[in-house]
């Protein structure tokens, strides 16, 4: 017993004082690493904005995360290692040649516990505060490890290159969008968020993404005028219409000479008349190239983001859609884009068709040909790829690679999909079942 009490003297102490603040000095390395680089980005601009000089700080240095990370690592790895070897030293002092397993033991439960685990457990779930508080005191320890981190760098990127990889500190690996995207599915998978209101974030989100091509209406679906037709005709035509803005074509269809608005219509109608003998009739002296509008053609590779800054811009909601030859490929409105964040936009004036979703009783889903896939993945929250179709029936096709008759059946992308109609080379209606839901 009078051994082991001279055995504590003041080295002994001083080594035991020293182990805790090397184990303290560890959770602070430990749980600064965890805190900058967990913390929001967002976040502490927000906090910065506000005028916290911690997070604007926490900003600063988290721009080069290479270069912090190695500062962390060095200094954790460095207080690791000595209050180990303190630690070891101290126990054979005191037990001897088991002092090096007992040390060991000790050693891994302390850094384990006040080191790595409680630090950083308190570092995750308060990061942004956390990185604010230690961003002044990181930011002097980088700077003071720079020249030994460069060349940790150096070596380590010399390694990386030897086996081809090449690194870049500026270079991340999710761009903001994907951040903010990924938040969104989180939340929605938590419960956070609603599903209406992903899909309009995601929506509004993935307009840069998408292209005037995949939401156009096709040509073939588009009403138009002959501006050779009576304009009384013309006249008729436009007020069973529910469309305010129909195209005007000359000879053929893809011939488009003018945009008739029912309003500007009806203006020059009433002052016709007015102008005129009153009677209706006269009518068919009316130019109809004079009321129309010049036409807005609009290449089918812009990006959504890009058309509706310019739809904006140029203060019209409508444009005619072409290829690069220049054939009309169908249109384009505001109004389309819109729905792509925003879902179906209805009023009253819309025809009451059928919905193109419809699920059956033995559980198969009976969906329009015509229904993009981008539609049909959000409403039942499936993932259909979209690169070689944007449409349903265009995805059959493309899988198919041949027009199916009706009750054909075909399985792919984990879907079970059967032709329900077709008209002529056109697939009207599909039945879409997923296999799981078989099993």
């Amino acid at each position: 017993m009078s051994d082991i009490t001279a055995l504590l003297d003041t080295a002994f102490w001083l080594s035991a004082a020293a182990i805790v603040i090397l184990l303290a000095l560890s959770g602070f390395f430990s749980g600064s690493e965890t805190a900058l680089t967990a913390a929001s980005r967002p976040k502490l601009r927000a906090r910065a904005d506000k005028g916290e000089k911690g997070a604007e700080r926490a900003l600063e240095i988290t721009e080069d995360n290479e270069r912090l990370i190695g500062a962390l690592l060095l200094g954790n790895n460095v207080v690791n290692i000595l209050s180990a070897s303190l630690a070891t030293a101290l126990l054979t002092r005191l037990f001897g040649q088991s002092g090096v397993a007992l040390a060991t033991l000790v050693m891994t439960t302390l850094v384990l516990i006040f080191s790595e685990v409680l630090p950083k457990t308190y570092a995750i779930t308060n990061a942004e505060t956390f990185a604010s508080a230690v961003a002044r005191p990181v930011g002097l320890l980088t700077k003071i490890l720079a020249p030994i981190v460069s060349v940790v760098r150096m070596i380590v990127r010399g390694i990386l290159w030897i086996f081809g990889l090449r690194t870049d500190a500026s270079q991340h690996m999710f761009t903001f969008q994907d951040e903010i995207a990924g938040a969104i599915a989180l939340g929605a998978s938590e419960g956070a968020v609603d599903k209406d209101d992903r899909d309009r974030l995601l929506g509004a989100l993935d307009l840069g993404n998408r292209t005037v091509e995949e939401i156009m209406r096709h040509r073939s679906q588009v009403e138009m005028i002959d501006a050779e037709d009576d304009p009384n005709e013309v006249l008729a035509q436009v007020l069973a219409s529910s469309h305010t803005r129909l195209p005007m074509y000359k000879g053929e269809r893809e011939n488009v000479v003018g945009i008739l608005h029912s309003k500007d219509l009806l203006r020059a109608v009433e002052r016709f008349l007015r102008s005129g003998d009153g009677k209706l009739d006269s009518v068919s002296d009316l130019d109809l190239m004079k009321v129309a509008m010049k036409p807005y053609f609009i290449p089918e590779t812009t990006p959504l983001d890009e058309q509706m800054r310019e739809f904006l811009k140029r203060r019209t909601h409508f444009a005619l859609v072409v290829d690069e030859y220049g054939d009309l490929k169908g249109l384009l409105t505001l109004e389309d884009i819109l729905e792509e964040i925003v879902g179906e936009i209805s009023d009253e004036f819309d025809p009451k068709g059928e919905r193109q979703l419809k699920p059956t009783e033995n559980g198969d889903y009976l969906v329009e040909g015509a229904m993009t896939i981008r539609d049909l993945n959000r409403e039942t929250d499936w993932s259909l790829p979209d690169d070689e179709a944007n449409t349903v029936a265009g995805l059959v096709i493309h899988e198919a690679q041949t027009i199916p008759e009706v009750g054909q059946v075909f399985a792919f992308h984990g879907f079970r999909f059967e032709v329900a109609g077709r008209k002529d080379n056109r697939i009207t209606q599909l039945k879409i079942r997923p296999l799981l839901a078989q099993e």
